[in-house]
């Protein structure tokens, strides 16, 4: 649901947005006024305006680039599975391809698209996550206003629906072990073929939600740029919503989290029965590490609506398919590399090794917890024992409306600008670690990760300038420090 509002406070809502956060117009093409007191209107300028090249390479070729990446998540697959998870013996199976320059595009005769077991499987997921999110309660959670005025509204079920979805794993992996000859390892045993099944699922269905957003959108956060690959690639809708389901909070958090947590315990339960117990304990570490993180990201879901994930980037290529396909194809590399490569870790050091990632999202709760009860206190609490820096950031919304929000300078936001960004790199390295270093494969999402959060403080760091102006320079000044103090 998204209703309509042009008034009414934001400070409640933004108890869980990172020092900044904002809601913007995709577009890009409206300009952004500052009055003589520091104020922001909330609306961007882009100054100087970019040529015409590099608004092509933007808009054009780098999107039909990154539409290759259904290619890559299926290689990252049969690296892992057949190729003993060597890089570069998948690099030399690609260039040394009969079909030469378009060996890259080989590994789909590898695959079964739309094979009885994947539909099934993903069908069935998709309709169980469906009816979860209509039948499990929850409370009402409203999103910031968006910049034509709508606010967003969520049931916000998350935490309970992740577990129930992991206790009906449970049962069905019981119920699989006891009375069949089966197991839930079947997902590992069929996996290029679910990942191939999801992956043209997805194209298709970001075309539906293209044209979703040009002829019968949800609200009036949308709208075409005339690019329609860019349109494709970025989406033409902030906020979509088919027959009620919310399509943002289905791809990222229903599925793709959710299956963010499953697919390692179906490998791991391959890696059991292959290898016994001992030599999985990489595995299962691994797994309590991440499933860790993951009941912390559901329990604070109501959060993650309000970042940029969710009041920035729209409903297209970008985000749909990354979450229905990269999630579980880059993402769960680790795990499905560890089936055929156990380490026996033995006890003490996967002890170190799980205290060392359980560590990493204490502090980064922790971090988040600091900014929630300063904003939610508005600044009467004590953070390490001292009264909170904080400076006190107005800015005006689009529609010409002055707020106000609390940029906290103590604490681990005094370190750091993003600190909470380094134990969540850390954790990923814990649950990383387990696979050993005999190759680079299993360390791809770790890359990743560390790539996007870096690149996202600079977004981070545009946005927020142009949206609390001088306010946004003297938190700068104060913490100059991106994400690790003293380095970065």
């Amino acid at each position: 649901m998204v209703q309509n509002s042009t008034n009414g406070s934001l400070a409640h809502r933004a108890a869980h947005q990172s020092n900044g956060t904002s809601t913007s117009k995709v577009s890009g093409k409206t300009e952004t006024a500052r009055n003589s007191n520091g104020l922001s209107n909330g609306i961007h300028k882009h100054s100087p305006s970019p040529s015409w090249q590099s608004s092509f390479l933007a808009t054009t070729i780098i999107p039909i680039l990154l539409m290759m990446l259904p290619n890559v998540t299926l290689w990252i697959w049969y690296t892992a599975v057949h190729l003993d998870g060597s890089c570069m013996e998948c690099i030399s199976t690609i260039v040394n391809s009969p079909n030469g320059v378009w060996g890259f595009f080989d590994v789909w005769s590898k695959v079964t698209v739309g094979s009885r077991f994947s539909v099934i499987v993903i069908g069935g997921y998709m309709l169980f996550q469906i009816v979860l999110m209509v039948v499990v309660p929850g409370k009402r959670v409203e999103g910031p206003v968006t910049p034509t005025g709508n606010i967003p509204v969520y049931k916000d079920n998350g935490l309970y629906i992740y577990l129930i979805t992991m206790a009906s794993f449970g049962c069905l992996t019981f119920y699989m072990k006891m009375f069949t000859t089966t197991s839930p390892s079947l997902i590992y045993d069929n996996y290029g073929d679910l990942l191939a099944t999801i992956n043209v699922f997805a194209l298709i269905f970001c075309l539906l939600l293209y044209l979703k957003g040009v002829f019968a959108p949800s609200s009036s956060d949308s709208g075409s740029s005339g690019n329609p690959i860019f349109d494709y690639y970025w989406g033409t809708e902030l906020y979509p919503r088919i027959f009620g389901i919310d399509v943002k909070v289905f791809t990222n958090c229903r599925f793709g989290c959710t299956v963010w947590a499953l697919l390692p315990c179906c490998f791991t339960m391959k890696a059991y029965e292959m290898h016994g117990f001992d030599a999985s304990i990489n595995s299962i570490v691994s797994i309590i590490i991440l499933a860790t993180y993951l009941t912390k990201f559901f329990w604070w879901e109501a959060g993650y609506m309000c970042t940029i994930d969710i009041i920035l980037d729209r409903a297209g290529y970008y985000i749909c398919w990354g979450c229905l396909c990269f999630i579980p194809g880059l993402y769960t590399t680790f795990s499905i590399y560890m089936v055929n490569h156990p380490i026996a870790l033995g006890y003490p050091m996967a002890a170190v090794i799980l205290g060392s990632g359980i560590a990493c999202i204490a502090v980064n709760y922790a971090a988040d917890r600091q900014k929630q009860i300063v904003r939610a206190t508005d600044g009467k609490v004590l953070i390490w024992g001292k009264k909170p820096e904080v400076i006190r950031a107005k800015y005006r919304t689009s529609q010409g409306e002055e707020k106000c929000s609390i940029l906290l300078v103590s604490g681990f936001w005094g370190l750091a600008r993003h600190f909470h960004y380094l134990p969540e790199i850390g954790l990923a390295f814990f649950w990383t670690i387990p696979s050993g270093f005999s190759h680079i494969l299993p360390y791809f999402y770790l890359t990743f990760l560390t790539v996007l959060l870096c690149h996202r403080t600079y977004r981070d760091d545009i946005k927020c300038m142009a949206k609390y102006g001088t306010y946004w320079q003297e938190y700068r000044e104060k913490v100059p420090y991106r994400i690790i103090p003293y380095v970065f």
